[in-house]
């Protein structure tokens, strides 16, 4: 489901009875579409995202923890000028569509109380958050700069005069007490009428609705849309998020047109970092690290065409012995061969009754004929073990690149950077200037579980990072897991004899963070540290261990995510 004015309705009568009144003290922007304000309201520090991100616009209550960048941007350093320290005052829905507004009083540099609202815009690819000072209509500063150019309409630049965005000729569904005219239209017209007529109807909505109204066809369509529009007007919400196929929707109500997994909130912002937490995560992980994608899948498909070039330079070393045959033949018949011949067919002693064509060359004599099939012999003989090795270190290379591709694909965006030093520790990027001193970065934990019976799960997101869990951090009694055969994070039980549940709870989070996440039945080793033995000269989270039990599981997120030590 979109974010769509039913939802932003429910959610400002959250963020309401949560937030107003409170004074705000702190302000991060953690990314470049993103904003947070931290809050004292009610005795409680509370978090608030609002989001002008093209796809996943949005504004909530948040307990994910943001890493504050180094230097905040513009944006976020004229919202700490003008609001740090600020009351707000009301929250505000222009009729049901997608713009909100925050009412702040603050005071300026002279002391005087300033009335200022911030403006989030959900409009998809043309979301924004507008800081503009009330008394005179007046844009201080946007998180998307908008000039004429780009839009005739209006200049959402600093310094411009606030023009609130077009409305739509639509009716506002929470004073609207007119008949329906959809019970002679097909599915799809209803739907299509339904989100002409209303303001802030988003199509899982209309579908809903539509839905409803063919369900019960002894109520009038009116009557239908009344009750749809009760639990909204009373604020009786269950924030739901309904798994259909592999696809989630995120309501305010159970929808009974979706059929579903379906997980309850008490919460629609506890629902709405559920839906928006790990799809918001991977497309900033996707921007901090497009280049690395880039440059893993290059040096994959450039090791995957080696192999395959050395595999068939191996098949050719396979022909070693026929070329000894032919030398050893030749020189046992030595006095049948005359120089100047193309080819002689011999008796092979070596199959019993089996006779032997051997190509010659006309230049040479009959010893150097001979000489030169003993050559090629010892040549290739001596390939093998050098094309063997090849392989082996080709496969290995493979197999590292598929963690590394493995581990950015479950990553977070903090640990990007480690992933990043680990290619420039490797060799495959150019190391960047030594940093500052004062400025070394801290390198991130390994992530901690807690299993149903309060053992302490921890994992590796890295290959530098479980290098170290396993190597240094684990006892030697402790339980190591990694999925079998395949790339993923190692993962370690804190404890000399985890029962059974721990275990498989604890493979079902290795198979999780691994390349078969999505899959069924994934096989899990799990075996005491002990067994574990890193080669010398290995990659990065390589290990090789023996004495294990494989277990097999299916990783579910909701698992995972229940597992989770905050």
């Amino acid at each position: 489901m979109s974010f769509d004015g039913l939802f932003t309705h429910a959610m400002i009568t959250e963020l309401k009875e949560t937030l107003v009144g409170g004074r705000v003290t702190k302000i991060q922007q953690p990314y470049d579409n993103e904003i947070i304000f931290k809050i004292r309201s009610n005795r409680k520090n509370v978090q608030l995202l609002l989001s002008a991100h093209p796809q996943y616009a949005r504004m909530q209550i948040t307990e994910i923890p943001f890493e504050n960048p180094t230097s905040p941007p513009q944006f976020c350093m004229v919202m700490r000028k003008y609001l740090d320290g600020a009351i707000l005052e009301d929250i505000k829905q222009l009729e049901n569509d997608r713009v909100v507004e925050f009412s702040f009083n603050s005071r300026n540099e002279l002391g005087d109380i300033e009335n200022l609202v911030l403006i989030v815009e959900i409009m998809g690819r043309h979301s924004n958050i507008l800081l503009v000072k009330k008394q005179e209509e007046k844009i201080l500063e946007t998180i998307r700069h908008i000039s004429s150019s780009q839009n005739t309409y209006r200049t959402l630049v600093p310094g411009a005069q606030y023009r609130q965005a077009p409305t739509q000729d639509k009716h506002d569904p929470f004073h609207f007490d007119k008949p329906l005219p959809v019970s002679s239209l097909s599915t799809n017209e209803k739907v299509k009428w339904i989100q002409q007529t209303f303001q802030g109807f988003g199509k899982d909505s209309a579908e809903e609705l539509a839905y409803q109204i063919e369900t019960h066809p002894d109520d009038a369509p009116a009557l239908v849309f009344q009750k749809f529009m009760e639990p909204y007007k009373k604020q009786n919400l269950t924030p739901t998020l309904t798994k259909v196929k592999n696809k989630e929707y995120f309501t305010a109500v159970k929808y009974d047109s979706l059929v579903g997994e379906q997980i309850k909130f008490k919460t629609l912002s506890a629902c709405a970092d559920r839906f928006y937490g790990n799809k918001s995560e991977r497309d900033r992980v996707q921007q901090q690290a497009n280049d690395l994608f880039g440059l893993v899948k290059n040096e994959t498909e450039r090791n995957e065409k080696k192999l395959i070039k050395l595999e068939k330079e191996w098949k050719q070393t396979q022909k070693a012995d026929q070329y000894r045959i032919k030398g050893e033949v030749l020189t046992a018949y030595l006095h049948e061969i005359e120089q100047g011949m193309k080819s002689i067919t011999l008796d092979n002693f070596y199959e019993e009754n089996e006779t032997i064509v051997i190509e010659l060359d006309p230049r040479k004599s009959p010893s150097k004929n001979a000489q030169a099939y003993f050559s090629r012999y010892q040549k290739l003989k001596n390939a093998i073990k050098h094309i063997e090795g090849q392989i082996n270190s080709t496969k290995a290379e493979i197999h590292y690149l598929e963690s590394v591709m493995t581990q950015m694909e479950v990553a977070s965006p903090r640990d990007i950077e480690e992933i990043r030093e680990e290619l420039q520790a490797g060799g495959y990027i150019k190391k960047k200037r030594k940093p500052q001193k004062g400025k070394k970065r801290q390198s991130s934990k390994a992530d901690q579980y807690l299993s149903s019976d309060g053992t302490l799960i921890l994992v590796g997101k890295n290959n530098l990072q479980n290098d170290e869990l396993t190597m240094k951090t684990a006892r030697k009694t402790d339980w190591w897991l990694h999925t079998k055969d395949i790339p993923g994070s190692h993962v370690i039980i804190r404890s000399d004899h985890p029962s059974e549940q721990t275990l498989e709870e604890a493979a079902a989070i290795a198979a999780y963070f691994s390349k078969y996440r999505l899959s069924a039945s994934v096989p899990v080793d799990a075996v005491q540290v002990k067994h574990i033995r890193k080669p010398n000269g290995a990659k990065p989270g390589f290990v090789i261990y023996e004495g294990q039990t494989t277990y097999y599981v299916t990783p579910k997120e909701e698992l995972i995510n229940n597992l989770k030590k905050e």
